[in-house]
């Protein structure tokens, strides 16, 4: 069996993200559909002493431009990249595995971005690693020559890789039909994240942030509670 996932990309995504990573031999990077204004293209959300911080990459977009995922460009007259490692060293400097991971982060905004997609794939990369799946098969749904509208779409990149079960997020309930993809002898498995409860600072456990939370709190212990066989739900 050819397990394929097929997302669009995020920034600093959350656990959910990587885990149907884990789950599938193929995932696909869908950056050649259009870019959604209000989606985690280019946000995400970290832990503070205050609560949740929203840390987004301001973009260059107008909606009657329509751009797709791959054109939208990052508005770099902003200084976001200082702000946004400033954040992540502030909250996370107490971290146990902070040392461990922070050079990622430093190395990233000490570059320059152009395009939205290159940093979100340079961290979707990297923490992947960091979570023990660096021998996964990921690829830009733009290197692909496939056309159609959005269902007809995903089947024709279910069958580039010869994939016969497609594990779609929970979201996809809503307009996946499972019967039109089993015509071409395709089954689709929807996400049913049980998201775990982990050590975190500040205070009470905020689930639904970015990976980087868990990260830097278990460092490689984090891939067993990504795949949720460790949890510290049973012991609070």
């Amino acid at each position: 069996m050819v397990r394929i996932a097929i997302l669009q990309p995020g920034y600093l995504p959350w656990l959910g993200f990587f885990e149907q990573m884990y789950v599938c031999d193929i995932f696909v990077v869908y950056d050649d559909v259009q870019y959604d204004k209000q989606g985690w293209r280019n946000r995400n959300r970290i832990k503070t002493g205050n609560g949740v911080q929203w840390v987004t990459v301001p973009v260059n977009f107008k909606f009657k431009e329509c751009p797709l995922v791959n054109e939208v460009t990052i508005d770099n007259k902003i200084n976001w990249k200082k702000k946004h490692f400033h954040s992540i060293k502030q909250n996370y400097s107490k971290a146990p595995f902070y040392k461990e991971y922070i050079d990622i982060f430093k190395e990233a905004y000490s570059r320059d971005w152009q395009y939205l997609i290159d940093i979100d794939l340079y961290f979707i990369k990297k923490l992947a690693n960091c979570l023990g799946l660096n021998n996964k098969q990921i690829v830009r749904s733009s290197s692909l020559d496939v056309r159609g509208e959005r269902v007809e779409r995903l089947i024709a990149l279910c069958k580039i890789f010869k994939a016969d079960m497609f594990y779609e997020g929970a979201a996809g309930r809503n307009y996946i039909d499972g019967k039109h993809f089993e015509e071409y002898g395709i089954k689709v498995e929807f996400q049913d994240y049980k998201h775990p409860v982990y050590n975190q600072l500040h205070g009470d456990f905020i689930p639904y942030l970015s990976v980087i939370d868990l990260l830097f709190n278990h460092g490689a212990e984090s891939h067993s509670y990504l795949i949720n066989k460790k949890s510290m739900e049973a012991t609070i």
